[in-house]
Order: structure tokens, then C-alpha cells, then sequence
């Protein structure tokens, strides 16, 4: 079941996070009362809410995508260590376009039942992208 699980979390990271953004994978992948323990405040519950989160991502930097360094399962959970990159050409948090190249680090950790991701934790490395973007020295 670990295999499946981090092969599940892959075709995310792939079809969705990176290439076409495709939302059927989405819906596929994510639950849609999916528990997201790390989001934002503001955002919609479930499914909703991922998707709302990487609209405003896919908009703010161009070329987005993640690239999986690490990934490690076991039992119905999966640790991903990635780099999401992509070019700052769009409004993010009140901050203008910038057009620098940024490189985010993200640890995410999922569970997963019945195929789908039901929960959510990660940590992203907000102040590295700050100072990529320009804002903190």
C-alpha cells in the first residue's frame, strides 16, 4: 500500500502541481472534505480550499511546478520533501510582480484512505521565499 500511496502523491505532484494543472487529477487525488491542517486563514474547507490555494499560486508565479526530492511512506501516511519553483509574474499576498525566479522548500505530509488524501500538514519555507522575492534581506 506505501507504493500506491507515494505513486498516488507523484501523479499529484506531476499532472496537478506541475504540467497542465489538471483538476480532474485533483479531484481525483484530494477528498473533497479533505482536513487540511495547514492552511491558510481565509480559505474555503475541503477540496475547495486546495484548489484555491493553487489557483493563487499558479497566477502569481509563472511556469509552476514541484520537483519531488524526497518522499518516504508508511502505513496510510506519505512525507514529501519538494521544491516548488516558478517565475513571480503575478500579484502574491499584496506584493507586486517582481519577475524573479523563486524556489520554495515544502515538507507535506498526507494521509491517505480509499485512494484519496482525507488530511494535510506541511511546512513552507515563507521567509526564504520573502527574501527571494525581495522583501526581507
Amino acid at each position: 500500500m506505501t507504493e500506491a500511496n507515494k505513486s498516488l502523491m507523484k501523479r499529484f505532484v506531476s499532472e496537478y502541481q506541475s504540467g497542465d494543472h489538471d483538476e480532474d487529477v485533483l479531484s481525483e487525488v484530494i477528498s473533497d472534505a479533505v482536513i487540511d491542517h495547514s492552511a491558510p486563514a481565509g480559505l474555503p474547507p475541503g477540496r475547495q480550499g486546495v484548489k484555491a490555494l493553487h489557483d493563487a499560486f499558479f497566477a502569481a508565479f509563472a511556469d509552476f511546478h514541484a520537483v519531488i526530492q524526497d518522499q518516504i511512506a508508511e502505513g496510510d501516511k506519505v512525507v514529501t520533501r519538494k521544491t516548488l519553483r516558478g517565475r513571480h509574474t503575478g500579484a502574491w499576498q499584496g506584493l507586486p510582480a517582481t519577475g524573479r525566479e523563486v524556489a520554495i522548500a515544502v515538507i507535506d505530509i498526507v494521509r491517505i484512505t480509499d485512494g484519496q488524501v482525507v488530511e494535510h500538514w506541511n511546512v513552507v519555507d515563507q521567509l526564504g521565499l520573502m527574501r527571494q522575492l525581495g522583501v526581507l534581506d
